[in-house]
């Protein structure tokens, strides 16, 4: 077996929480200089003077140091540099955080907030935030919720136990419980298991359900009813993209707040009224490392159940 060439540790920090850029220069590469390589590389995000400014002002980084302007391109050879971070719209709400020793940090996220950086959502992220904030930059997420979705989410503190966790997840080892408010139909017979194919396509906001072998399985229960709305807990034993909301908007009963299903609305990026009322409640598992019997449980309620008045207001909604 051939052998694979270890990566150099970064010489770069951290930047708000956000990691360096790392490229590799392709081993068959026919450019002079890595100049040449990046104008071309990255030519879909930034001009050729830009990348002049970044080699002119020391800001591409080699194994060894910061690269001269016309420091000549060596095929398989690692570059960083760090992205220019474009301002965010800041979250009004805080990560807390439920559990912390020296394997995992166990957070309870607000809606709004994205779990790891993605497009337009970088430093604005519960990674960020929690990497910053506890002065943990070697943290890494065990698995992910939706921007819009509060509750529990599980980080490793450091990179070696990061497999173990995420193995978790793969391998359906985890218990996770969700709580979402949504309408209330009496007609609809609860509990009950929803199967069915889902996909989704890259670039399209929605996932959507196809003919086919079924990709996803919730188990969807009613807790309680007043007013016309439900409380509803959820508990997927798939972990499909979008998978709890497309299954009750596909019983009928939309989860409150949702900006995608059934319908797909315009919303403002700092528009933070009228959350998505989904909330990730628990996670329950045998820790891959002590054996232990684990379960962390989110602090949060779901404003459009306890102040539906609140929550639906224009201007005094807010997520807790």
């Amino acid at each position: 077996m051939r052998n694979r060439r270890a990566v150099p540790p970064s010489p770069l920090p951290q930047r708000h929480g956000i990691d360096p850029v790392r490229l590799r220069l392709p081993a068959d590469g026919a450019w002079a200089t890595v100049r040449d390589h990046l104008v071309d590389r990255l030519s879909s995000a930034v001009d050729p003077g830009q990348v002049d400014a970044m080699l002119r002002e020391g800001r591409v980084w080699g194994a060894d140091g910061p690269l001269a302007p016309g420091a000549p391109y060596v095929p398989g050879a690692y570059l960083w540099f760090h992205r220019e971070l474009l301002p965010e719209t800041p979250v009004p709400y805080a990560v807390e955080v439920l559990y912390r020793d020296e394997i995992l940090v166990v957070a309870d996220k607000p809606h709004f907030l994205a779990t790891t950086p993605r497009g337009r959502h970088v430093t604005e992220t519960a990674l960020a935030r929690l990497r910053r904030d506890l002065g943990l930059p070697a943290l890494s997420p065990a698995h992910r919720l939706d921007r819009l979705t509060a509750g529990v989410v599980m980080f490793t503190a450091r990179p070696e136990y990061r497999a173990a966790y995420q193995n978790l997840f793969r391998d359906r080892r985890v218990r996770k419980e969700y709580e979402a408010v949504a309408p209330y139909d009496p007609e609809l017979g609860l509990p009950r298991t929803v199967r069915n194919r889902i996909v989704k396509e890259r670039g399209v906001i929605a996932a959507r359900e196809v003919p086919g072998e079924p990709n996803s399985e919730s188990r969807i229960e009613l807790l309680e009813h007043r007013g016309g709305l439900g409380r509803y807990r959820l508990v997927p034993l798939t972990g499909r993209t979008h998978q709890l909301r497309l299954h009750m908007s596909g019983l009928g009963v939309p989860i409150l707040g949702d900006p995608v299903y059934p319908a797909v609305l315009d919303s403002a990026p700092d528009d933070f009224r009228r959350p998505l009322q989904l909330l990730a409640r628990s996670l329950e598992f045998t820790d891959p490392l002590t054996g232990r019997a684990r379960r962390f449980e989110s602090r949060r309620t779901l404003a459009a159940w306890t102040s539906h008045r609140e929550w639906a207001g224009e201007e005094t909604a807010a997520p807790r």
